[in-house]
Order: C-alpha cells, then structure tokens, then sequence
C-alpha cells in the first residue's frame, strides 16, 4: 500500500478505481502547415472554437447553478476576438489550424500564467478550451470523464476543467485527487458543491496507474493507494456511521449542553437560497455582494441591486442576514473600479473598503440599496466591511452606514492588525466577522492562490487561531458578536475550537452545515474549551489539530 498528501478540500472518504485524466490531446506537429486555403483554414479554426463555445453552453445549462456560471465564462473565453485573431494571423503564415490554435493559446497562457492570483487559476480553462478545439479540429474523441461507470471511480488529474465536473454525480465520481489547485479551485469548489470527498496539490497523484484501488479522505489529506481490505472496510464503515450521524443532526446549531451557536450560510446570490435552506441554515452570515459586480462594464443600478438584495432577505423572515459590501481588487479585478496604478502585488493593494473610499459613490449607492431593501423585510440585516486595517476605517464605514439608515455596521477581521488592535475597532463597530481565509494568508504571509505555498494557508496554524481569539475575546468584552465566516467555519473539528474562543455564530458553504452542526452536538462548551487551549498550546498547524482531536472525543462517531 502507497500513499500520496495533499490539501484536503472537501470532507468524507471516498474509495474506487483510480481514472487518471492526463495528456490525451497530443501537441499538434510545430511544422504543420496547411494546403494554402488561408480563409478557409480560417473558417475551420473559427467553426471548431464556436462548436467548443456553444458545447461548453449547453454543458452549463444541464448543469444549472454555479457551473452554468464558470461554463458561461469559459464559453466567452472561448469566443475572445483577441484569441481569434491570434489563430487567424498565424493561418495566414501558413500555420496549420490545429498548430495555430495551440501556440495562439499558448501566448495568453503564458500571460494569465504570469499575472497570478484569480487569473493564473484561469490557465486551466484555457488549457481546456485549447484541448477541445485541437480534438475538433482533428477529428479525435473529445477530452474529458466518462459520464457514466460501472462502480463511482477515483478521478485523478492534473487539474481539472469545469467542463470536466460540471456533469458529473455522487455515482459516477468516488472522490477527486488533482496535482494543482487550492482551496478555491474550480474542483475545490465544485466537490464541496456536490458533496464529493477531495483532494488538491496532491503532487506525483498521475503517477497512480490507471485501475488501481484508491482511498480518499477528503478529511485528512491522505490519498491510499492498493490499501489493504481491512481498512476499506473501516472506511465503509465510517461512511455509513456518518451518514446515519448526520441525519440526526438537525434543528439550530448548538453544543451538547446547549450553548447556541448559529449555524448560518456562505451565498454569492440568491441563486444560492435553496441549498441553504435544504441544509438547514438559520441565516446568511456572509452574502458576497461582489458577484453581482463582477464580469459588468459599469455597476449594477440600485434597483437591480435592492432586488437582488430584497430576495435574499425575504428568504430568512426574522432571521440574521450578513452582507459584505463590495470587495473588489486583487483577484476580483472590476473594468469600472480600476486601481490608480499597476500594482505588483494586488493582494496588498487597494481592495475591499480601500477601493470604496477612492469610489465612495459606488459604496453610497450600495449602502442605499441595502438600506431600501432591508426596510421592506423582516430580516435582521447586519452590513460589514472588508478588508479593515485601521480603527480610523472601522469608524468611518460605521458612520456610512448609519447616515445610509442602516443600523447595525460590522467589519472583518482579516488584517493581523485588525485583530492585534480588536479592542480599539469593536468601539466604532457593531460586530465582527472573521474571514480566515485572507488572515491566513496575511498572517503567514502565504498566497493562497499559489499552490507551492498552500501548506501554509492553514488557519490551524497557532499564531492564526492566536489572532482570532484576540478578536473574539475584545468583541466579547464590549458585549459584541463575533462570527467565523472563513472556510474554518466548514472544518467540524475546528468549529468546536473556534466556539471553545468564545465565537458566536458560524458560517459556511451550505453542505458543510450538517457536519458542523453534528460535531457541535456531540460536544460540551468546556469540551470545546479544552479543545481550544490544546490547539493554542501547540507549536504547528498538525500538532494544533492533533491536540485539539484528543479533547473531542465525539468526533469519532463521525468517522473524523
């Protein structure tokens, strides 16, 4: 028996043959040249990207959801005038079609590739659009998975494309194991969507020889190969006692012994509301308003916006809806909001509040929606800020929103020095949400798009939870909440240590609600306590979870 680590995205053990997904489309020949019909090799390139285009549309809208939304932007991709001119250009010197296209994608590859971030993660799409048009072109089978197995299979790649998952199923896919991708990758994504264990940066995973048995645990990290009978027998086991666990769980969020702790829902829109009712979410504790900016040549108007924002509080009648307004820049680059100059590093750069007081009309008419929205609802509306630093800050986007009539004013803690000088920023604010994902990244100075440093985009490492517990304890003090709305939130281990701190409410992608909320019941607060002065005690991200497992004994009847 072999074993491969790598970065556990999305929970649960799944187990079955390994299908690795690697290098079908072969390069085509440099000196390919076509007959010397230049326009219509042209055509031909043309007909073949607009064939890819219009399949990638018809695989998002039998996919529905967040998939028909990364399927509609890679078909745009597909259809760049500046893409098509590239392969246009080469066929008039004589390239052949196929050649054409490789190198033409080839150019913005590398161009995506050096930019980094939001976009380096893009070079996937490309890579796959390149692949589908080449096999047109061709005349070989189209790349991509079997959509239909006899038994669910391990799918093992590279990376893998949107097109590739977008159809899939809980009994065709076992689990996903990829080379590359981090925590926000289109498969880390999209697993969690699905509910399908995975696991990402597992390096050397293609090496796995097609057909052989592998297990996943989508919880730990660990990728078995060939593992012997006995211990796929007790991740069957596990599996099932699981499932029967889960099942139990439901009705508001809560430990052993009462203490409450909201369980509340991650959304984009509200294309997202009945996943978060079907997994039982008392609320949104973060609604990412950015999504109905992005991919827009000017902002959406305010009517647009207040219905947007009025669906999503009519969803929850009396119950607690947090918006983060705006949080533009860096990875989320919007045409009408530029930065005032090239920034080498935009993650450090003008983004979230920054960027609202350089276009404070943009955040106005945000505030001013959300206010005329939440006057026509039942809803507990909150409002908080990204990306805070300063007290100075806290204070003026408080003061924002109570001239916008809005009445409750939160901001995240997502800057170290946020939550070193906590006490100083819960005076001017209302509440505090905490976004792990970005104090991670700042804290250990590792960005989490980039894979090579994903090791240490982990929000058990000491110092992180050090940082949150400041926070919490400073909003503790001044009789304020203080939420987790960071992917820590979705870990069940490190929901129990979040609330042994003294958080208050909790708040995730909805599949991970059951878990949370499972783990959560199996445990008493001094339980969770414990748990969390273990896990502090502790000098490293894997000792600080070991640490904290041995004070959950409940973790056990979820197979955790």
């Amino acid at each position: 028996m072999g074993s491969l680590t790598g970065t556990a995205v999305s929970p649960g053990a799944g187990y079955g043959p390994a299908h690795v997904l690697a290098g079908e489309i072969p390069e085509p020949d440099k000196e390919s040249r076509h007959g010397g019909d230049a326009a219509a090799e042209r055509a031909r390139a043309e007909r073949a990207v607009e064939e890819v285009a219009a399949d990638l549309e018809a695989r998002g809208a039998r996919a529905g959801g967040e998939a028909e939304e990364v399927l509609g932007a890679q078909a745009l991709m597909a259809r760049d005038p500046s893409l098509a001119a590239e392969v246009g250009a080469l066929i008039d010197r004589g390239v052949a079609a196929p050649r054409a296209v490789f190198d033409a994608f080839g150019k913005y590859r590398d161009l995506l590739a050096a930019a980094g971030g939001y976009l380096a993660e893009r070079v996937t799409d490309l890579d796959d659009i390149r692949d589908r048009t080449i096999a047109v072109l061709t005349g070989r089978p189209m790349p991509g998975v079997p959509a239909s197995a006899a038994e669910p299979f391990v799918l093992v790649a590279r990376d893998l494309a949107p097109a590739d998952t977008a159809l899939l199923s809980k009994d065709v896919v076992a689990a996903f194991v990829t080379e590359q991708g981090g925590p926000t990758s289109h498969t880390a994504i999209l697993a969690r969507a699905m509910g399908v264990p995975a696991v990402v940066g597992c390096a050397g995973a293609t090496a796995i020889t097609p057909g052989t048995p592998v297990l996943v645990d989508g919880g730990s990290g660990e990728v078995l190969f060939a593992p012997g009978p006995d211990r796929v027998a007790a991740a069957r086991r596990a599996v099932e006692a699981r499932r029967a666990a889960l099942s139990a769980a439901d009705g508001p969020g809560a430990t052993a012994d009462g203490h409450a702790v909201p369980l509340l829902a991650n959304i984009g829109g509200p294309r997202d509301l009945p996943d978060a009712l079907d997994h039982g979410a008392e609320g949104v504790g973060l609604y990412r308003t950015e999504f109905l900016f992005l991919d827009r040549a000017s902002a959406p108007s305010a009517k647009e916006q207040e219905e947007a924002y009025r669906a999503v509080f009519e969803a929850f009648p009396g119950g607690r809806v947090v918006v983060r307004t705006l949080d533009s820049g860096a990875d989320k680059p919007l045409a009408f909001l530029p930065p005032p100059e090239e920034e080498p590093n935009p993650a450090l750069g003008e983004r979230g509040l920054r960027m609202f007081r350089r276009y404070p009309e943009i955040m106005a008419a945000q505030l001013g929606a959300l206010a005329a929205a939440a006057a026509r609802a039942s809803a507990e509306v909150q409002v908080m800020a990204p990306m805070v630093a300063t007290a100075e800050e806290a204070e003026w986007f408080a003061e924002a929103c109570r001239t916008a009539g809005l009445d409750s004013a939160g901001i995240m803690i997502e800057v170290p020095s946020a939550a070193l000088r906590a006490a100083d920023l819960i005076r001017a604010a209302d509440f505090f949400s905490i976004g792990t994902n970005d104090l991670t990244q700042y804290a250990l100075a590792a960005d989490r798009q980039v894979s090579a440093v994903a090791g240490l985009q982990d929000p058990w490492h000491p110092a992180v939870l050090d940082l949150i517990a400041m926070a919490a304890s400073a909003a503790s003090e001044a009789g304020k909440g203080c939420g987790v709305c960071g992917e820590a939130a979705a870990d069940p281990v490190l929901a129990c240590v979040l609330v042994g701190m003294g958080v208050t409410s909790l708040s995730m992608g909805a599949p991970a609600l059951p878990w949370v909320r499972a783990a959560l019941a199996r445990h008493t607060l001094d339980e969770c306590r414990s748990a969390t002065v273990a896990a502090r005690s502790a000098v490293s991200a894997r000792d600080a979870k070991a640490a904290a497992r041995t004070m959950l004994p409940g973790l056990a009847d979820l197979g955790l």
